[in-house]
């Protein structure tokens, strides 16, 4: 039988690391303009990894208002926009 390994969300990602941030700020072990760079490059990955991870999960199981079925790209660009 396969490992279930659990996966982090892109929230639970994101909260780790600032936390880890914030850490290192917290014991000056970096500054206040890496910190914020920092943060500013986590958010963005991870709402790309938030994009992946709507994308695989509505993998050709959802679909439109005609009952034709979606791509998870589809369903995305439908739901959120481009």
């Amino acid at each position: 039988m396969k490992s279930m390994e659990k996966k982090q969300t892109a929230v639970e990602w994101l909260s780790e690391n600032y936390n880890y941030i914030t850490w290192l700020r917290n014991r000056d072990e970096i500054s206040q303009e890496t910190a914020d760079r920092c943060r500013r490059d986590y958010l963005e990955q991870a709402k790309r990894m938030e994009k992946e991870q709507i994308i695989a999960a509505n993998e050709d199981c959802s679909t439109n208002e005609s009952g034709e079925f979606l791509t998870g790209e589809q369903y995305y660009n439908e739901t959120y926009g481009k």
